[in-house]
């Protein structure tokens, strides 16, 4: 009989052969190529996992992974369960493309590690609190912020108390090239780009160069069908989550949207994933038809118009703005003053290595620490810092917080 070792051998062998057989051998991206900045340290144990496999393992089991139950998508401070939230987008990212990419014959495993990282670096309240994150850095010279550069950082260089997950470098590339804001009607297979050096250098650019971000694109056919899913995943559900929160009538889609795509979440989805599938199979690239592509650009642009930028999330946006700024300014107060009870002295720079404070200024970190919160966790931050505390008949949480009394 044979020992432990041999079959786990001989199981890593079959998933190999079994992929060759089934993958297409030109296109999809072979998990027997897939590096990490770890090899060559130590000899890896046979796993029955492939290295694709343990990554969407080590991300779902982060602590950042874990803060996604508690993440905007679009409507924050919204009461009912049935609105997206950040888990629930991953989620439908995940299956949207792992959908494309089996009718393709990529390789599943590499798309859903991509789908389910790709928004680990998410701020709370969403592309709101992106926003003023990023204002805030440029405003002082310090760079600027973008999710799915944050989401890299966080998954290779924050998570594990400063040692990452260490992810392939396919996985990597995928995450930081997902941008689904950006639509595009064409992606290209371009292998040649993926390399450790690349990714390095577009990332630092990310965090110094705003809209550097919009200029990178996935390496892998994987990476690219996780970006298409991306936006397919957002349009229809974000105007099904309008119309029960009455935003906007069912009826306010334009009639050009309807007809080519549908009125419908089902059927958006539907008819999006059925020509990517259609236009793509057996071609090389990722692709919309010509009609689909203007349809789906003119439902971005009304989603953009009419939920996005409507006068309520609009105000709802400027608070959080102010907010995110308060929060900024009070933490780098904190820095400059080394006061160690501060939460981001207690809950967030206690968790790292001394090189970390060495290794960033003071407003990374401060992005960091706010971008790595969820939504609750934010307010009660902002509420201790801000606003006056309210106590019980005997001033029990008075004690509990200051640990006396004045």
């Amino acid at each position: 009989m044979a020992d432990d070792a041999d079959i786990l051998v001989r199981i890593a062998g079959d998933r190999d052969r079994i992929e060759k057989q089934s993958l297409d051998s030109k296109l999809a991206y072979f998990s027997i190529d897939a590096r990490r900045k770890s090899d060559g340290e130590k000899t890896p144990a046979p796993d029955f996992r492939s290295p694709f496999a343990h990554d969407i393992d080590r991300i779902i089991h982060s602590h950042s992974y874990a803060r996604y139950m508690d993440k905007t998508q679009v409507f924050f401070q919204i009461k009912n369960d049935h609105i997206t939230r950040r888990s629930l987008h991953v989620q439908m990212v995940s299956r949207i493309a792992r959908t494309i990419g089996r009718c393709l014959n990529l390789n599943l495993d590499l798309i859903e590690a991509i789908a389910v990282g790709h928004d680990i670096g998410h701020t709370p309240f969403g592309h709101a609190g992106e926003t003023v994150i990023a204002e805030v850095l440029q405003e002082k010279d310090a760079g600027t912020f973008v999710h799915n550069a944050q989401s890299v950082r966080v998954l290779q260089y924050l998570e594990h108390k400063g040692k990452g997950c260490d992810l392939t470098l396919p996985v990597l590339d995928g995450i930081l090239g997902h941008n689904g804001e950006v639509e595009q009607c064409k992606y290209e297979l371009n292998k040649s780009n993926l390399s450790w050096q690349r990714l390095e250098m577009n990332l630092e650019k990310c965090f110094s160069d705003p809209g550097y971000d919009k200029k990178v694109f996935p390496s892998t056919l994987e990476g690219c069908v996780v970006r298409v899913s991306d936006l397919i995943s957002y349009l229809g559900k974000d105007f099904e989550d309008a119309v029960t929160l009455k935003l906007v009538d069912p009826c306010a889609l334009p009639w050009g949207v309807r007809r080519v795509l549908g009125s419908t979440n089902h059927d958006i989805v539907n008819t999006l994933c059925s020509d990517i599938i259609k236009n793509s199979y057996g071609t090389g690239c990722v692709t919309f038809s010509d009609e689909i592509y203007e349809a789906l650009k003119e439902m971005k642009a009304f989603n953009y118009d009419r939920i996005y930028g409507c006068q309520l999330i609009a105000k709802q946006k400027s608070k959080f703005a102010d907010m995110v700024k308060s929060l900024f300014e009070a933490y780098l107060s904190d820095l400059d003053n080394t006061d160690e009870e501060s939460s981001i002295f207690k809950d967030f720079i206690s968790h790292f290595p001394d090189s970390y404070m060495k290794e960033n200024r003071d407003e990374r970190i401060v992005a960091d620490f706010i971008a790595g919160m969820t939504d609750q966790y934010f307010l009660k931050q902002y509420n201790i810092r801000f606003l006056p505390i309210s106590f019980d008949y005997d001033g029990a949480n008075m004690i509990q917080r200051f640990g006396h009394w004045f």
